[in-house]
């Protein structure tokens, strides 16, 4: 069972916390899909095209 959620604002993946540590976002939804881990946000084309301007992992497609 996953029991990461995601930052509706950000896409940014935790474990817990009612914070994300990426945007300061508290709302989160643990119905996703599919994720991408960023590790060098300045040089990726997938970081730019979805518009991720930080490194971690963050969700593909939100849902709900």
């Amino acid at each position: 069972m996953n029991k990461e959620k995601a930052c509706r604002e950000c896409r940014y993946l935790i474990d817990e916390g009612d914070k994300c540590p990426n945007c300061s976002g508290t709302t989160f939804t643990t119905f996703w899909r599919g994720y991408v881990v960023i590790l060098d946000s300045e040089n990726s084309e997938i970081a730019k095209k979805m518009g991720i301007t930080s490194n971690g992992k963050f969700a593909l497609r939100l849902s709900r």
